[in-house]
């Protein structure tokens, strides 16, 4: 199991696993649109919802374009508040901080929060190589995490998980991680969700390292803030003595005000919810032993590929990203293909567009992860922070094809054109040199036009794949500059 499932295959082929299982494709459309239609249904309620979502995009992209100044802000207020920041240029980095601080407490055991974040560094393998045993704490994770599985959607890690199979998990595996399931577990929500109660409840109490991500960082008080709908953040929180929280350094807003766009918008967009059942924030550190909260905190600022993707002045806004998971619940490549088959923990719209910026698109999964997509645009639409991914989709084709020049660890690099599309840049630039050349552009559609009564159903060679499930477009009996001529313009009303 890896954070990034680096060394899967291409997104076509594993796809195209996916979309013959019939059980991951039943799970998937039943949770997703329920998980729609309830979204649909609450952010209508909202009667300035277009303007919160233009607040939200102007706040991150104000926020991005001066985040060397927040980040310094917030650095400066955290430690006022009684906490250690900790700079993390890459996961290796980040995870050898998080170990380290571990071992210094002596513990053997944490308990997470669920955290993405965590989960693009791979850091509870980096921790079980170091003795230290990573404990999640969200329903959905404890589901993967006891089942050996990985992540399949941003809110709902367990989504390609039906109650049945949850069930089998629980009865085969709790044991081995600690309290085992009770006898005769069936698959009722009430009886799973209390199983897995009396299996974490011995975790939370034991623990004395927490750790945990951020939904946002708010630079001028230095406060972390944690949304969820369970309480098992609520617990890794205020439990543990020694909090420890991974957090990408794009999750800062400027302000506490800030906040009050985004715990509109976010709750929403991801479960539905007018507001989420559990806002955690913490403020440094408590010096007190009775008071809720930990004693010692460590906030560790990730990179990982965020600076080189705000490099890129088209692919940068997929910072502006909340992890709402709204883009996945619409797109119908998603609901078909399952999360699983991007590659990376960030699967759906926006995932195809995230993972091929903080990891490059040299790896086969990362080139075709810009492909995964329709291009139909219900991402865009139903995005809170309004990030346009067709439009970031569209530009990392063009990466993947053409190469050029990109950032990559601070360094303008040029990248190769990607093997595989030699003949799709012929294709393109035999079309850009036609639509410079009015002359032959006209001859050829002269062209098609008297043959096309000769013209194929269907596209040879590999255009089988494309025209094998779309009828190619009829071509016309004349061309339309020839028809504006001859009816000078449609004035003489001739079709």
């Amino acid at each position: 199991m890896s954070g990034t499932f680096v060394g899967m295959p291409a997104f076509p082929k594993a796809a195209h696993e996916a979309v013959h299982d019939q059980t991951l494709r039943g799970n998937l459309r039943h949770a997703t649109h329920t998980i729609r239609a309830k979204r649909a249904k609450a952010v209508a309620e909202v009667s300035d919802w277009a303007a919160l979502r233009e607040a939200g995009k102007q706040i991150k992209d104000h926020t991005l374009r001066h985040l060397d100044r927040y980040l310094v802000q917030l650095e400066e207020s955290v430690t006022a508040a009684g906490g250690t920041v900790h700079w993390a240029a890459d996961a290796d980095e980040a995870n050898r901080i998080v170990a380290d601080l571990v071992k210094a407490t002596g513990e053997s055991e944490v308990v997470k929060v669920k955290s993405m974040a965590t989960q693009e560094i791979g850091l509870n393998e980096a921790l079980l190589e170091e003795g230290i045993h990573a404990y999640e704490t969200d329903l959905a994770e404890l589901i993967v995490q006891l089942g050996k599985d990985r992540p399949s959607h941003i809110l709902v890690p367990a989504i390609h998980r039906n109650r049945g199979e949850i069930r089998d998990i629980f009865r085969k595996e709790m044991s081995e991680w600690g309290r085992p399931a009770p006898e005769g577990l069936t698959d009722t929500p009430a009886e799973l969700a209390e199983a897995a109660r009396l299996h974490l409840r011995e975790k939370f109490l034991r623990a004395k390292v927490g750790i945990s991500g951020a939904n946002f960082m708010v630079a001028e008080t230095g406060t972390l803030v944690v949304v969820e709908s369970e309480g098992n953040g609520r617990m890794c929180l205020t439990l543990p003595e020694t909090l420890i929280s991974v957090v990408g350094i794009e999750k800062i807003v400027p302000t506490w005000r800030d906040l009050e766009v985004f715990l509109q918008t976010l709750p929403r967009s991801s479960t539905a919810e007018r507001m989420n059942p559990y806002t955690s924030m913490w403020t440094g550190t408590t010096d007190s032993e009775t008071a809720d909260g930990p004693r010692t905190f460590h906030l560790v600022l990730l990179d990982n590929g965020r600076t080189d993707t705000l490099a890129d002045e088209v692919g940068r806004q997929a910072l502006r990203c909340i992890r709402c998971s709204a883009c996945l619940n619409v797109c119908p490549v998603y609901e078909r293909a399952g999360g699983h088959a991007y590659g990376s923990v960030y699967p759906g719209p926006i995932g195809a567009i995230l993972s091929p910026q903080l990891r490059g698109v040299a790896s086969e999964i990362d080139a075709s992860l810009p492909y995964a997509s329709s291009l139909c645009g219900a991402c865009y639409e139903v995005c809170p922070v309004a990030i346009d991914i067709p439009e970031v989709l569209v530009h990392l084709r063009e990466r993947v094809v053409e190469g050029g020049q990109v950032t990559a660890q601070g360094n303008k690099v040029v990248l190769k054109p990607a093997k595989g599309h030699a003949a799709e840049r012929a294709a393109m630039r035999a079309a850009r040199w036609a639509f410079s050349h009015p002359r032959a552009l006209r001859t050829g559609q002269r062209l098609a036009s008297r043959t096309r009564r000769l013209h194929p159903r269907s596209l040879p060679g590999p255009g089988k794949a494309w025209s094998g499930t779309r009828d190619l477009p009829t071509v016309p009996k004349e061309p339309f500059r020839d028809w504006w001529q001859r009816t000078n313009g449609g004035k003489d009303g001739s079709k």
